[in-house]
């Protein structure tokens, strides 16, 4: 009898920790991020006292971690004269109840960025504030005090009212460890991650500006690269992000940023389709006369497949100012790729899917004995973002920006995108090394970029710290193709990285 007693014990033993092990191996573990978008605005009375004030408009993504919140977020001009003012940052601040539906929001941006003329010194800053706040079904509104202050050298120093709306906007995802890991159909339906998908679109692409009326560069075409990507709310209709900047065609430093929605027309089952968009974002920059920024983008693209979830986009619009002072004929190409990401499908079928990893890297970048159009050379300083998309364990796409924060050069910005290789772990898998090439469109705050186009080649390492955060630091060069731009850099960050499920 006792030893029938071991057996049961033994078995039940066995059992517990074959249930684990397929829970943990079979079932990666589905982690969900809270967190939050924001849209605010801001008017900031500038130095010149018969200068009419500078609106800024951000966008904003904060994680949230209880009443703690971190993020990042970008501003740019929408009224005044200040178009093409840009900027990038870190968001961090507390948000507590007061009741169920009143709350307080205390928190602080620390900024890099600047253009159009403003007097933004090194370009960086800091923006604290304080705001009393509504909480809504679907979204909250809140209203309170801040302060802005270029504290490099820049006299654009300012207390202003500011008004935001908060969209909850949380997220799925996996350990990074789980990327490329491929796993049967049939298997993850049983677990939590059996849930309709999010289809996504990222698209890197050339667009061209035929200057319709502009007084500086009418006649002229401003040639654009940037990336987009698009979330879609349903099979057709979806939201999107576009930036781009100016490569050829004008002086450097134009760039615009559109946030916007739109809606796919499927054709030939599926392999093709219609897309129409409607954006509004701010743009400006490269002695481009756009007033105070704001600018309209409506749009008719036409995506073609070439294999399986890559396409080829072709698209014909407008980008212009609302009341058409700046106006421009669009025509661009891109190479676009489609993913299901987070979830499954309900079908019913058994075949593998795959965790794919995706890198949010924010560091600062220096460039050693950075050329100016005039006066000294010295060294440049920038805020940098860049995402990686791995395409598998060893190779990734890279989409980056950067700001200038210190150096004397507060106008200063790029976009540029590229590849990278990645080794394999070092040292318990703690430790991998990288090499990529990155080009683009930069320009502005006095750098010699000529009419903008660069390239960045570097190589370095990753140390990983927990299974999200990785250190991240780098050395390379950056070369601008027509001008004088050509110096030694250096980068130091962070990685935050996860594992998003594509079921494709």
């Amino acid at each position: 009898m006792n030893l029938l007693k071991h057996i049961l014990f033994f078995l039940m033993i066995i059992s517990f920790h074959y249930s684990q092990c397929q829970e943990g191996t079979i079932f990666p573990k589905k982690n969900i991020q809270k967190g939050f978008l924001a849209t605010d605005f801001l008017s900031i009375d500038m130095p010149n006292v018969n200068e009419k004030n500078m609106v800024l408009s951000g966008i904003h993504y904060n994680l949230k971690f209880n009443k703690f919140y971190t993020g990042l977020g970008m501003y740019g001009s929408i009224m005044g004269i200040r178009g093409g003012f840009f900027t990038l940052g870190v968001n961090t601040g507390f948000q507590t109840y007061l009741s169920k539906n009143l709350f307080i929001n205390s928190g602080i941006h620390f900024g890099a960025g600047g253009g159009a003329g403003t007097p933004d010194g090194g370009g960086a800053f800091i923006l604290p504030r304080i705001n009393f706040g509504l909480q809504f079904k679907n979204f909250s509104l809140s209203s309170g005090y801040s302060y802005i202050n270029f504290f490099d050298n820049g006299d654009i120093k300012n207390h202003q009212i500011n008004l935001e709306i908060q969209i909850p906007f949380d997220f799925s995802s996996s350990s990074f460890k789980n990327a490329e890991k491929e796993f049967f159909f049939s298997d993850l339906k049983k677990s939590k991650w059996n849930k309709k998908y999010r289809k996504m679109s990222f698209m890197f692409h050339l667009n061209n500006l035929s200057v319709i009326d502009n007084s500086n560069y009418r006649g002229k075409i401003i040639n654009l690269a940037g990336f987009e990507i698009n979330s879609y709310i349903n099979s057709n209709w979806f939201y999107f992000a576009k930036f781009d900047g100016a490569y050829n065609g004008i002086k450097s430093g134009y760039m615009n940023i559109i946030l916007g929605a739109g809606h796919q027309f499927l054709l030939n089952q599926n392999k093709s389709s219609i897309i129409t968009k409607l954006g509004i974002g701010s743009g400006g920059g490269g002695g481009v006369e756009s007033e105070g920024g704001l600018l309209i983008f409506p749009d008719v693209s036409f995506d073609q497949r070439i294999s399986n979830n890559i396409y080829v986009s072709i698209n014909k619009g407008f980008l212009m100012s609302p009341n058409s002072f700046f106006k421009t004929s669009t025509f661009g190409i891109g190479l676009k790729y489609y993913s299901n990401i987070n979830e499954l499908e309900k079908k019913e079928i058994d075949r593998k899917v795959i965790f794919k990893g995706v890198e949010f890297i924010i560091k600062q970048d220096s460039y050693l004995n950075a050329k100016r159009i005039i006066n000294d050379i010295e060294n440049l300083h920038q805020i940098s973002l860049q995402l990686n998309y791995h395409l598998n364990k060893n190779m990734y796409v890279a989409g980056q920006t950067s700001f200038a924060n210190f150096g004397n050069a507060g106008a200063y910005a790029e976009g540029i995108i590229g590849m990278g290789l990645l080794s394999n772990n070092f040292t318990n898998e703690n430790i991998k090394i990288f090499v990529q090439g990155l080009v683009g469109g930069a320009g502005g705050g006095n750098i010699s970029t000529g009419e903008g186009l660069i390239i960045k080649p570097s190589f370095g390492m990753n140390y990983k710290i927990n299974s999200i955060i990785a250190l991240r630091t780098t050395l390379g060069y950056v070369t601008a193709l027509d001008e004088g731009l050509s110096s030694p850099s250096i980068s130091l960050g962070l990685s935050y990285r996860m594992a998003f499920l594509n079921p494709n």
